[in-house]
């Protein structure tokens, strides 16, 4: 049976495990925040059911509470940042805020972010960036157990490795696409483990390369020891974007890829590439505002196809998700409660 919780309760009992674990109060608070405003999001997968991960990270020392980012190369409009294993979500801000001020500095930012620990949800940064009227763009890789496969491979050879762009639209809530290049996110295939749920068609092979219906093949050990895998979406193409992330967020940031013997670490570290660019300083502002809102409008202008909406714009979702949250409270799974209840009691809070 599945607990609800407003998000100012959850976030706070999050919290208490975090300075348990060993993070400052504002450290706490703010990854605890970013985790419940995920689920707010309608993102289980990137919210506070991360927290038992986590706090096997730092205890297995593959997390570092405290942690800033470090600036390894400072090229004004480009900048090399070090993570050093901090909380993703605090050193993806602070990289966030320092590429941001160049950008408004110098009309465009490129900075190549590695070693971080899970930065979370994408969307988040390029939530930020559209805030400040940036266009943003990030390339995303994962380090930890390869759980997606290649197109027409048979078993994981890299993460979920996420792709996300974020556009302001003047006047209007902005436009956020921010996708996993597997079919769906691992975190879901977590989430739906736990809640006993079978998920589509398509979406996993199992640890013979078998197609497979059962997210748990990705999310505990096999018969024969092993894992199954994710499928990249949309065939080629998204097992080519996938291989971009890694090339681009691992391998270009310096943070590395992944070409080893999957292990059994808890911790997950990303390499983020992002691109910021300033439409003001471009001079194509007044242009890009007007052609971007005509464009827009236009869409709206389709007929719904027979049984849906109609056309929806990247964000949407997690913002009308936000909306009715917010008011109801945030629901989660019996199991995946008692993990974070057990997580708590691993560094002693009781939640």
């Amino acid at each position: 049976m599945a607990i609800t919780l407003q998000a100012s309760d959850l976030q706070a009992r999050v919290a208490t495990i975090l300075r348990a674990a060993g993070s400052s109060d504002g450290e706490a608070a703010k990854v605890a925040a970013n985790l419940v405003l995920a689920n707010l999001s309608g993102h289980d997968s990137h919210g506070v059911g991360m927290v038992p991960r986590y706090v096997d990270a730092v205890l297995e020392g593959g997390l570092k509470p405290n942690t800033a980012v470090k600036v390894t190369l400072d090229a004004g409009a480009l900048l090399a940042l070090d993570g050093c294993r901090g909380y993703g979500q605090v050193v993806g801000e602070q990289a966030m805020q320092l590429a941001m001020d160049r950008a408004g500095q110098s009309g465009s930012c490129i900075f190549a972010l590695a070693q971080a620990h899970h930065l979370g949800r994408i969307g988040h940064f390029a939530e930020m960036a559209v805030a400040r009227g940036l266009v943003s763009i990030h390339f995303v890789n994962v380090l930890s157990r390869p759980v997606v496969a290649a197109w027409q491979g048979g078993d994981g050879r890299f993460g979920t490795n996420p792709c996300c762009i974020g556009v302001p639209l003047r006047g209007r809530e902005p436009f956020v696409l921010d996708f996993a290049t597997s079919r769906v996110a691992q975190g879901k295939m977590r989430v739906a483990h736990n809640q006993g749920k079978q998920v589509e068609p398509g979406t996993l092979i199992d640890e013979d390369g078998r197609p497979t219906t059962d997210p748990g093949v990705v999310v505990v050990p096999q018969a024969k020891g092993g894992y199954g895998a994710l499928m990249p979406f949309g065939e080629h193409k998204g097992s080519g974007l996938a291989i971009a992330c890694e090339l681009l967020g691992g391998a270009l940031t310096g943070g590395g890829t992944w070409h080893r013997k999957a292990d059994n670490s808890r911790a997950v570290l990303n390499g983020m590439l992002t691109i910021l660019i300033d439409p003001q300083r471009l001079g194509t502002a007044d242009s890009f505002g007007q052609e971007a809102l005509a464009f827009v409008d236009w869409l709206r202008q389709s007929p719904p196809s027979p049984g849906t909406p109609g056309v929806r714009l990247a964000g949407e979702p997690e913002r009308a998700a936000r909306a009715q949250r917010g008011r109801e409270g945030i629901a989660v799974d019996e199991a995946t409660w008692a993990e974070i209840v057990a997580a708590g009691a691993k560094v002693g809070a009781a939640v």
